[in-house]
């Protein structure tokens, strides 16, 4: 019996070690929610790099994927990050600059400004416990203009600011692994993204080809002039997507990312001085 009972166990065993081996290894970082305050002012300190991730928890990714997707690989990469660097990871920021989107419901989008001054806010309030280096975990394309202008600003004040380029970052793998005829949403890069990351959240059976070699947001007028036609909301071909293509591209991103952290620790800090918060109490 103990050996029948061994023999059903022991797949399963082997898939849950193999699948996750990162969990297995004790962490490098440390999440701040799970501080008290005291022990974040241990933590917080002109030597301290905080992380801060972005990823959409409402942003439409067509039939086949759910609208938290770019919240799920911020998660992701979050924990990642969490176990092979020396980081404070703050939590994760869930709305930010997404306009191509809001024609297809439950999709949001701050506006550019908004989403700006958000992560600036969100440095200040650590720089004034002496953090002066920030890396932003960030999962979408649109996003780069308000992180490109809040790591404008910053700088002046003396504070690092740097945030992933997805698209550059997996760009070498992408080339060797794509099929698709073109696209970059919903489609076979990030589909097999999610195909290895979060199985449950893809349904392949909804995952169609949509794609039109448009520019502009995606629109679902068909006679819409300005933007690029798509009924779906996929821009690409997901029915190509299998989870050995996003394995590749995902442990591009982390080593890509986990680089980029440490590029920035060796930074030399800008000149300047961080603007101080006024309370409106």
């Amino acid at each position: 019996l103990i050996f029948l009972l061994l023999m059903f166990a022991l797949p399963t065993l082997l898939v849950a070690q193999t699948k996750q081996p990162q969990q297995l290894k004790p962490p490098k970082g440390v999440l701040l929610e799970d501080l008290t305050w005291q022990e974040a002012e241990k933590l917080l300190n002109d030597k301290t790099l905080i992380v801060i991730p972005v990823g959409a928890a409402a942003k439409e990714h067509g039939p086949h994927l759910k609208l938290k997707n770019d919240f799920l690989i911020a998660e992701y990469l979050k924990k990642r990050v969490l176990i092979d660097s020396n980081v404070v990871i703050a939590p994760t920021v869930n709305y930010s600059f997404y306009p191509a989107f809001l024609e297809y419901p439950g999709s949001t989008s701050l506006r550019l400004e908004t989403a700006r001054d958000l992560i600036i806010d969100i440095c200040h309030n650590f720089s004034t416990h002496g953090v002066r280096r920030f890396y932003v975990i960030n999962t979408g394309v649109s996003t780069r203009r308000p992180l490109k202008a809040a790591a404008e600003q910053l700088i002046s004040e003396g504070i690092l600011l740097e945030y992933t380029d997805i698209i550059k970052i997996a760009e070498p793998v992408e080339k060797q692994l794509k099929k698709q005829e073109g696209g970059t949403h919903a489609d076979e890069i990030e589909t097999s993204i999610m195909r290895y990351i979060a199985p449950e959240s893809v349904d392949m059976s909804k995952a169609v080809k949509d794609y039109t070699p448009d520019k502009g947001p995606l629109t679902r007028n068909p006679n819409n002039p300005q933007g690029t036609y798509s009924a779906t909301g996929i821009w690409g071909d997901p029915t190509l997507a299998t989870k050995e293509k996003g394995e590749k591209l995902v442990e591009a991103i982390v080593s890509g990312i986990l680089r980029d952290i440490e590029v920035l620790r060796s930074r030399d800090l800008p000149k300047g001085h961080p603007i101080e918060e006024k309370s409106d109490k």
